[in-house]
């Protein structure tokens, strides 16, 4: 493949994906061309187009253009695609998002987030502390950053901070010279087979990092004892075992007041404006990777200070005296345990009634006890159908599979088009809007009939 930089005209399959935006703008940060194809039409779509960036939502061969130096596509674009097909069988040179970012990745110094849960939040807010503090980033971030409206981050050094996801072994591609590891659980069970297969697959991960480079891990990951030789730190929300662990918190209006015992001494008064009490967990390693760059504790404290959060996790999407209507990407049981349960220690006294999305027919099969054991932390649980995303239907696999072992003292099966009737129907204290689907589309209509009673 020629030099990235020599490349200047490239279309994107899947343009409207949330990692292939930020590599589009990336690139036309960077001068080149950029156009596209997506399936359909987003606010995200709405705002490329704005860029400059043209999209278009019809697979037909005749509107793909043909002068291209290279096309980056989606895993999730089916193989009967038209404009796949088309400029595969013309030998145009394609390439999958992921190795694009690993060619990027090979030639910058890389800071790769991965991990089950909390990529997205931890990438973000070390992306944030590196570009508030002065120090500078570029970043390719899996979700809206409210602070910078975007998933791409420009920064004038040769420093890259990107998420690195384990769907389709992507992080395989990366050349990491510190790396944060969030959790390994169980996940991607379509891709893996089994939890032994997705540890194997962390462990690949880490030996990508440079012999000199950094590793913070969540403490007691189940791949702890296969860890390369590499510096390293073990963190936690409570653990006090870990080299970096919260010492102490308090809940204060809208987010946490937290004392951090990093390596034994102790950092007081951090100050983090957003809720979820796994965010602080999130910070704690943002936190660690900011001191390994030798980021004073001024920097960091005033950065986290300011961090708004992103766009659709732990959402408070509106919110008066009757009513409180939070929205979560959520799409595991683990997040669905640490996200209800946030909400109950905030709102301890409210009735708290979640509307989930199910993603993934495999994901449902697989976990759906799970699912249905953490959901009903809350007092009331509102099921939708499956979002299929990148798959087919599995026989006997439908959200029936979660609502038969709910244990909560309300439920309901609903249909995605009679979601806005229920929300007119009922009066709630906690509303949840849960899921990585396309749930999202209701957040606006939701928040009108919460606004107008």
């Amino acid at each position: 493949m020629k030099n990235l930089k020599d490349i200047k005209k490239i279309y994107f399959l899947g343009i409207g994906g949330i990692g292939m935006s930020a590599l589009a703008r990336y690139f036309k940060s960077l001068g080149a061309e950029i156009t596209g194809y997506d399936k359909t039409q987003t606010a995200l779509t709405d705002e490329l187009e704005r860029e400059g960036i043209q999209v278009i939502f019809e697979d037909e061969v005749n509107l793909y253009p043909k002068e291209i130096d290279l096309v980056v596509y989606t895993p999730a674009i089916p193989k009967d695609h038209k404009g796949f097909n088309f400029y595969k069988d013309n030998n145009y040179e394609l390439r999958k998002r992921s190795e694009v970012l690993g060619i990027i990745s090979s030639d910058r110094f890389t800071i790769a987030v991965a991990g089950s849960h909390g990529k997205t939040t931890v990438s973000s807010m070390i992306a944030h502390i590196l570009t508030q503090s002065g120090f500078g980033c570029s970043a390719f971030l899996g979700g809206i950053a409210v602070n910078y409206n975007s998933n791409f981050l420009q920064g004038q050094n040769d420093v890259v901070v990107i998420e690195a996801d384990e769907f389709d072994r992507s992080f395989h591609r990366l050349a990491p010279d510190m790396a944060v590891i969030t959790a390994v659980d169980t996940d991607h069970l379509d891709i893996y087979g089994t939890k032994e297969k997705i540890d194997e697959a962390f462990i690949e991960f880490t030996n990508k990092i440079a012999e000199e480079g950094f590793l913070a891990i969540k403490s007691q990951q189940s791949i702890e004892e296969q860890l390369p030789v590499l510096d390293k730190a073990f963190y936690s929300l409570h653990d006090e075992t870990s080299d970096v662990y919260c010492s102490k918190y308090w809940v204060t209006d809208g987010g946490y007041l937290f004392n951090l015992n990093y390596f034994g001494t102790e950092i007081k008064g951090l100050r983090l404006n957003i809720g979820g009490f796994h965010n602080i967990e999130n910070a704690i390693a943002a936190i660690i990777i900011a001191k390994e760059l030798k980021i004073t504790d001024e920097h960091i404290k005033a950065a986290l200070a300011s961090f708004k959060g992103i766009k659709r996790r732990f959402e408070k999407v509106f919110a008066n005296d009757k009513v409180v209507f939070i929205d979560d990407y959520a799409h595991h049981p683990e997040e669905i345990r640490v996200f209800v349960e946030s909400v109950r220690e905030i709102y301890p006294k409210s009735k708290i009634t979640a509307v989930f999305q199910p993603h993934l027919f495999s994901r449902t099969k697989d976990l759906a006890k799970e699912f249905a054991e953490q959901l009903s932390k809350a007092d009331e649980v509102v099921l939708l159908d499956i979002y299929p995303a990148r798959e087919l239907p599995v026989e006997g696999v439908t959200s029936d599979l979660i609502f038969n072992q709910l244990t909560c003292s309300e439920k309901s099966l609903i249909k995605k088009d009679e979601l806005l009737d229920f929300v007119k129907s009922k009066n709630f204290e906690v509303l949840l809007t849960i899921g990585a689907g396309d749930i999202d589309k209701y957040l606006a209509p939701i928040k009108e009939i919460l606004s107008s009673r």
